[in-house]
């Protein structure tokens, strides 16, 4: 939902990421068994891990590179229940809910900052706009970076990235179908079919199809999905390879809003199956989207490569909800009222468009001088984006309750004007990792970025424009003190972009801010053994803030400005052990987060709204040996107590604990036919909790975590 006023924008609706549970992966490609179970990935420390693509450095593994990352694969997801990126928080405990949202996009926090639906996601290493769901069934991984990015992307907020890789042709054909069931009477179906062609199997052709009905155990929040993709390749000779995708999608769902404060106090968890947006003339927010890319890669020489890449995205939505929202009746504006009720607002915002385009021309080799080796890489990036909206509703109906009881009429009157908004950037980038003797490494790396940006109401009025360049540089050193074992440290800046409001309240309206310059330094330890494979790192992100000054309610009355930092210092541990049939993996994270250097003394010191000091995942598997083909599995996710208010720490919801089971068979029949059953129970003990607490667009929110739900599917290859 976009601002149909200065004041308020919707942020989504309620959350419905329950904490998952693990299992065994296997790769989809090959259709293999596996005698020993199979934990979800971690951060990869191992000597043969793979690069990640988002990570800036190419073709050098995870295992050698001076930071923390993830790598999520099909199978990993498909085996933990995960259909949306929202679910990798039940994996990773430096990932954190931040209002998601049932019938809504995902939106994640990394290191306890909120990442930017704008700027921090990427597709195959591509930035796009993440303000629409983004389904996983023709992605064969999800990359997770953790920390400032931006090497990796001119401009984001500081916490991490997320990358989603689509799949691609292979090299053997690959038959698939899978169904699947939860509860309460969601079904699931999609196919994944792969070929080549041609005598020497130059041409391949990836095929993908989804579709789903939604019905979740909320109440009237039922909806539908589908998705359609094809992805090609041409290895048109060898050192030259040609590459195409496309995918189109569709979601319709109602969305969840999120429950509040009631008064001063917290209440107890409400049952999660209320949907306080279920009024008679309550309709889905419908997302439709379309992307597509192209790619060519051609090698120089034995060392070095070229490549273009080129991608285009449009999204299309509308937005409508019966929205509660704070309490007219007693004056509070950011919660509900002290008897559970609240005002409930019509909000319709349709034909939302929001259309990205990027452009990439790159190069990387490896080149040496001296004794020492380099590898190297720079291009540039040109990106486009392009919003267009009509004007909305916002419009007070009545008083709703929290029991979800009150019918209300329904204002559907447009009477909010949006803002359009053109954004352009050009991005130069250059990095350079430097092997000096066999154990130590430097590692440099600069991105320059212009920004031009441009904004206008819907009406005409209240325009911006302006221009701004910013570089971002990021160094490290590392050093193989044994065999895939290292330890490092690095320092790295990251750059985020903003404008005062173009109101009249505002001394400064539409004025250009100063670029805020985030900075982290971080130093980690990873390594590989038989059985055995783990890291640790210790960081320290500190982010400017910007605030309003002033009365802010009359003409020149109130102006933005740099009002100190928020500062994050914290320590992740990630281990995964697997021997015989028993595996085992677990994180941690604990988080120090503060704020600091404020003019407003008293909320120096304070925690962020929603961000839980420790964090605890874990995994566990075993591989049954008299049921060859069999895994059980079960995790355990934990949260600490988070606070609810930005200028009161003391006000928290409670931390809590969840566990859960799975069990996996794989049956190989007569000639190449695999079988693979799962079944999975979230939330097993049906434990009632406020999974998380945003404080968004000057509102309290609190969203109960989703009861116990079940799920069974069956996956054949052939």
């Amino acid at each position: 939902m976009h601002a149909p006023s200065p004041s308020w924008r919707r942020a989504g609706a309620h959350g419905a990421a329950a904490l998952m549970i693990g299992a065994s992966a296997l790769p989809c490609a090959t259709a293999q068994t596996s005698d020993t179970a199979q934990l979800p990935a971690v951060t990869i420390s191992g000597s043969k891990s793979p690069a990640v693509s988002v990570s800036g450095w190419g073709d050098l593994p995870l295992a050698q590179t001076p930071l923390q990352a993830s790598i999520y694969d099909a199978e990993t997801l498909r085996d933990q229940g995960i259909q949306s990126v929202r679910g990798l928080i039940q994996l990773d405990a430096a990932i954190g809910d931040s209002y998601n949202a049932a019938g809504y996009w995902d939106t994640l926090t990394l290191r306890g900052f909120v990442i930017d639906n704008r700027f921090n996601y990427r597709r195959d290493g591509l930035p796009i706009n993440a303000e629409t769901p983004i389904p996983l069934d023709n992605k064969a991984n999800v990359e997770v970076l953790k920390g400032i990015s931006g090497m990796q992307a001119g401009v984001s907020s500081p916490g991490g990235l997320v990358n989603y890789v689509v799949k691609r042709p292979l090299d053997a054909p690959l038959n698939s179908a899978f169904l699947q069931w939860q509860t309460e009477s969601s079904v699931l179906a999609s196919v994944d079919l792969s070929r080549r062609f041609g005598e020497t199997g130059a041409v391949g052709l990836r095929v993908n199809a989804a579709v789903e009905t939604l019905h979740p155990d909320i109440d009237a929040a039922n909806g539908n999905r589908w998705l359609v993709a094809a992805a090609g390749d041409w290895r048109i000779a060898p050192g030259s390879l040609l590459e195409a995708e496309f995918e189109s999608s569709r979601q319709s769902q109602p969305s969840v809003p999120g429950f509040s404060m009631l008064g001063d106090r917290i209440p107890p968890p409400t049952d999660p199956s209320i949907n306080l947006n279920n009024q008679p003339w309550s309709e889905p927010v419908v997302f439709g989207a379309n992307t597509g890319s192209i790619r060519y890669t051609q090698a120089i020489a034995a060392d070095w490569r070229w490549s273009a890449r080129l991608m285009g995205q449009q999204l299309r939505t509308d937005d409508r909800t019966a929205f509660p929202f704070g309490c007219s009746a007693e004056g509070h504006y950011d919660r509900f009222c002290s008897d559970g009720s609240f005002d409930m607002y019509d909000y319709r915002s349709d034909d939302e468009r929001r259309d990205s385009s990027a452009a990439e021309l790159a190069v990387n080799g490896r080149v040496a001088a001296g004794s020492v080796q380099h590898a190297l890489g720079f291009g540039v990036l040109a990106t486009r984006f392009k919003s267009r909206f009509q004007r909305n509703a916002y419009n007070w109906v009545g008083v709703g309750n929290i029991d979800g009881s009150v019918v209300l009429p329904p204002d559907p009157t447009l009477n909010y004007e949006n803002t359009n908004r053109d954004e352009r950037s050009t991005e130069l980038f250059v990095h350079d990792a430097m092997q000096i003797g066999e154990k130590l490494r430097l590692w440099l790396g600069l991105r320059y970025t212009n920004l031009d940006r441009e904004a206008v109401s819907t009406d005409g009025t209240l325009g911006t424009d302006y221009s701004q360049s910013l570089t971002s540089p990021w160094v490290a050193a590392s050093y193989e003190f044994a065999p895939a074992q290292m330890v490092y440290a690095s320092w790295g800046r990251g750059a985020e972009s903003d404008v005062a409001p173009n109101l009249d309240i505002y001394t400064n309206a539409g004025q250009p801010l100063p670029a805020l310059m985030s900075q982290q330094f971080e130093i980690g330890i990873k390594g590989a053994t038989e059985h055995f494979t783990w890291s640790l790192a210790a960081f320290d992100i500190d982010r400017p803030v910007w605030a309003d000054f002033g009365a802010c309610d009359v003409q020149d009355s109130c102006t933005r400005q740099a009002d100190g930092s928020a500062r994050h210092t914290g320590v992740e541990a990630e281990g995964t052990w697997r021997d015989g049939p028993w595996s085992l993996g677990a994180g941690l994270q604990w988080l120090n987060a503060r704020r600091r250097g404020s003019q407003d003394a008293s909320i120096n010191g304070l925690r962020p709204v929603n961000v839980p000091a420790l964090s605890f995942r874990m995994q566990a598997g075993y591989s049954v040996p008299q049921l060859p083909g069999l895994t059980l599995g079960a995790t355990l996710s934990a949260v600490s107590d988070r606070s609810v208010l930005p200028d009161d720490d003391e006000t928290t919801i409670p931390g809590y604990a969840v566990a859960g089971l799975t069990a996996q068979w794989v049956q190989r029949t007569a000639g190449a036919t695999t079988l693979t059953w799962r079944a999975g129970i979230d939330n097993l003990f049906d434990k009632q909790a406020w999974k998380e607490s945003p404080y968004q667009f000057a509102h309290v929110y609190l969203f109960p975590l989703p009861g116990r739900t079940a799920r069974v599917s069956l996956q054949v290859n052939w």
